[in-house]
Order: C-alpha cells, then structure tokens, then sequence
C-alpha cells in the first residue's frame, strides 16, 4: 500500500503525534519504506536538455511523478504527488475562507508542472521554471531536503539563504 501517509508501520512503532510524518527519534525506515521527510543538501548539474537527477535518497517519494512549482525566494519546489494535492486542498479552502484570491489560486495552479521521473531518476526542469530560479543548463545547482518538499536552488542564492537562516538561529540562540 501507499506508506507514506500510514501513522503506524509493520513494526508497530508509530510515528510522533505531535508532528505528524516525522518519525520516532532514532528510527529508521525499514526494508520497502521510505523516509517521512526530506532533508540534506546535494550538488547536481543540470544537463544540456534542462533535466536534473534527483538525489536517489529522494527519488522513490517521487516516482512515478512529482510536482515542481515556484516556490519562495526564489527556488524551484518539488512536491509528491500526495504533498502537492494537500497543497491545492489547503489553497481552495483559503480562497473559500477569502484568505486568498481567486487569482492568487489560479496563478499558483498555471505555474505548476507535473513532471515524470524517468528511468535514470531524472526530471525534467522546463524553461520557465529555469528562469525563475536562476538555473542554467550545466551550472551547479543545489537539491535540497525541506522537510515537507525539495528545493532546487541556484548556488549562489541557496548558500545566501542558508547564511541568512544560520545567523537568525544563531541569533535565536544567543537570546
């Protein structure tokens, strides 16, 4: 069955309550299971026709599809399938609340784009996406774990956001 939106798991341990999908500290995922959440940094490069492997600790979540959308500050989100229908879901029942505009839905469903993993672990990467994200074909690029999604970054501006974030918690820290 689908696993990844199971609470318990064929050992009997169940994930934390307070934080759902996380796992239990010190647990791993067993033979077949992938991990709940996404987190660490790869390089990788974008070849010549704009497609990027994905690191393959991340590519069973991701097949046989995934997602890819704007995301904030400019980095390319990647989202499962199941993670990008929660996203719509939570998006329609903001506009229902009037907490968002019609607009703002209908600019978040266009930039979209469904894409298909193929069999080296690849995705394909489309020019609007790109440039966005700053993202050109053979330059370095930044894959990385954000808990609930992947985020593709241009180098430069990942390593700006993670010096940004490191002084906000070392600051958090020092208080």
């Amino acid at each position: 069955g689908d696993q990844c939106g199971e609470e318990g798991s064929r050992d009997g341990s169940n994930t934390l309550s307070a934080a759902p999908g996380l796992r239990a500290e010190g647990r791993k995922p067993t033979q077949g299971e992938s991990a709940k959440v996404f987190v660490g940094r790869h390089e990788r490069q974008l070849d010549p026709k704009g497609r990027l492997a994905l690191p393959s600790a991340y590519r069973p979540r991701f097949e046989p599809r995934c997602y890819l959308t704007f995301g904030l500050d400019g980095c390319i989100d990647v989202l499962t399938a199941e993670g990008f229908e929660e996203v719509a879901g939570e998006m329609i029942e903001k506009v229902k609340r009037g907490e968002i505009s019609r607009a703002q839905q209908r600019a978040m469903a266009a930039a979209a784009v469904e894409a298909s993993v193929d069999a080296q672990g690849r995705i394909n990467i489309d020019r609007e996406l790109r440039e966005f994200a700053g993202l050109e074909v053979g330059t370095t690029v930044v894959v990385a774990g954000s808990f609930d999604r992947v985020e593709i970054w241009n180098a430069a501006n990942y390593s700006q956001q993670t010096e940004l974030g490191g002084a906000a918690i070392r600051g958090a820290a020092l208080t």
